[in-house]
């Protein structure tokens, strides 16, 4: 391959990988709804618990 050939990929190739790096770091800055979407997941498994441990009553017998 000629040199100015490999070099150019390089150039394209720290290009894209710059690219990439930079909009990783936007998305990382722009917050995580973690806060509500933890609470929500929490509330929904303990309220699954709940509902699956609740004890039955015995149907009564007439």
């Amino acid at each position: 391959m000629h040199p100015e050939t490999r070099l150019a990929l390089h150039h394209v190739r720290a290009a894209d990988l710059r690219a990439e790096a930079d909009a990783y770091r936007l998305a990382a800055a722009a917050g995580r709804p973690r806060r509500l979407r933890t609470r929500l997941g929490r509330t929904l498994v303990d309220l699954g618990l709940r509902l699956a441990t609740t004890p039955r009553t015995p149907a009564l017998a007439p």
